[in-house]
């Protein structure tokens, strides 16, 4: 039988619920393309008509291990967010603000 997650949670001691909190915001920061978009409670075909493409192509963009930097802005844009990409260094991040306003090429 299903246990109530509150009830469930309720229980546990407080190191507990924060060593969970920790895990839970861990691994919400840490998505592939896929999971983001069914967290945002997103289709593929959905957002196939946002980025009016098929949705197939969707599929092979969340299959992907490599893309252009302008193909995953539109991709995170069409799911309401915005994309950001940083240096990451022992004495701190760095923004890279090159890809912030992506030209297209005429």
């Amino acid at each position: 039988m299903a246990k109530n997650f509150k009830l469930l949670q309720g229980r546990m001691s407080p190191e507990a619920r924060a060593r969970s909190e920790a895990k839970a915001d861990e691994l919400i920061r840490q998505m592939a393309l896929d999971e983001l978009r069914v967290a945002r409670d997103l289709s593929q075909e959905h957002l196939a008509e946002l980025l009016h493409v098929k949705q197939s192509a969707i599929s092979k963009m969340e299959r992907r291990t490599d893309m252009y930097v302008s193909t995953l802005q539109k991709f995170v844009q069409a799911m309401g967010g915005t994309l950001e990409i940083r240096a990451l260094f022992p004495e701190g991040d760095v923004l890279i603000t090159q890809f912030g306003k992506l030209r297209k090429h005429e």
